[in-house]
């Protein structure tokens, strides 16, 4: 029992240290879209007019501008690295100090809120960060409270949700990203027609990954231990799927992070496949 504890944390700590890592890699050495907030007239136009001396095209003609954003791309990524290495000494910080845990979760949330708003305001696009934005949460839970029915449950929301937006987009309820089909084909040398097919059937698994998971133990465990596979495959599938042997650096350099961030999806439903276990029922 005290065994299986002690991995639900280090699982749970590790989800936690790869979204931050990997969120902290795209900040610093690649993008984010915060100009999509921050140069939309709708949302601060009045703001800039109201509390600074600038025109709306002042702002956003400014030569220093752009150098501006870069820099706060940057800040931000220094921070998810400062969250990141903190999480690997989260038992040995303060009481007061593990907030950084629900601070580093409050900027997760408002980058999957400017994700939303990048992509057309398809609100599965936010709740598919569930399980990214969730785990530092589920991390601060678990030090103060540790493995209770309750944590079980959100950590079983979180995944459903994910599970389900995941799988909006692999049947095209949504459009589906060019990088669904490009993965696909690249790594199972499907044409259009059985990559179309392939994702169609990947999103039924999804909703149903999404219901399995609130089953008694007996019967969830299948559907948890199917959700690490997939989870595992989707987020490796990042790499294997867009790496180019003429371009090896490059192609990891844009891609390793974008696996790493996306661990939780494979690590959380592990959390819950080990806390369901016949050795982990009084935990």
């Amino acid at each position: 029992m005290v065994k299986n504890k002690l991995d639900i944390f280090r699982l749970l700590q590790f989800a936690v240290f790869a979204v931050f890592v990997g969120r902290a890699w795209q900040h610093l050495f690649w993008d984010a879209p915060y100009r999509e907030l921050f140069w939309d007239p709708f949302f601060m136009k009045w703001f800039i007019e109201g509390f600074t001396s600038l025109s709306w095209e002042d702002y956003v003609t400014h030569p220093r501008g752009d150098i501006w954003f870069q820099w706060l791309v940057i800040i931000q990524g220094l921070f998810y690295a400062v969250c990141g290495v903190l999480t690997l000494f989260v038992k040995k910080l303060p009481a007061w100090a593990r907030i950084i845990l629900l601070v580093g979760a409050a900027n997760l949330v408002f980058l999957a809120l400017l994700y939303l708003k990048d992509r057309f305001y398809h609100i599965g696009q936010f709740f598919e960060f569930s399980l990214q934005f969730g785990s530092p949460i589920f991390l601060y839970y678990l030090l103060k409270h540790g493995v209770t029915s309750k944590l079980k449950i959100w950590i079983k929301i979180a995944i459903a949700l994910t599970f389900i937006c995941h799988g909006l987009y692999a049947v095209a309820y949504y459009p589906r990203p060019l990088t669904f089909m490009t993965m696909t084909q690249n790594i199972l040398g499907l044409d259009g027609v059985g990559t179309a097919y392939f994702l169609k059937y990947a999103g039924v698994l999804d909703f149903l990954v999404a219901v399995g998971v609130f089953l008694p133990n007996k019967w969830s465990r299948p559907f948890l231990a199917y959700a690490v596979f997939w989870g595992f495959l989707t987020s490796i599938a990042r790499i294997v799927g867009n790496f180019y042997w003429d371009f090896p650096m490059e192609s990891l350099n844009q891609w390793v992070f974008e696996a790493v961030y996306r661990f939780p999806h494979f690590l959380l439903p592990l959390v819950l496949l080990i806390a369901s276990s016949p050795k982990s029922k009084n935990t």
